[in-house]
């Protein structure tokens, strides 16, 4: 049961860096962090394949969460 759980977590971990890696930068990297947070929190619309894979993103990192927390769990109880 272990395995199967680390196999799907790191199948879902290298799809969520692929889908990370396939999105647009919205800011000038690290230089975004100082003084960008009026863009970063700002009011953006997103639309189209930008909106797919901000959903897919998050829908990934949620899977990869619960899956390394119920393999935790599982090796406890073992």
């Amino acid at each position: 049961m272990h395995t199967f759980l680390m196999a799907t977590a790191i199948m879902s971990s290298i799809l969520l860096i692929i889908v990370v890696l396939l999105q647009d930068s919205k800011s000038g990297g690290l230089s975004g962090l100082t003084g960008g947070a009026e863009e970063l929190f700002g009011k953006q619309k997103v639309r189209g394949a930008e909106l797919v894979l901000q959903r897919i993103t998050i829908v990934l990192g949620l899977i990869f969460f619960y899956i390394t927390s119920v393999s935790y769990l599982v090796k406890i109880i073992d």
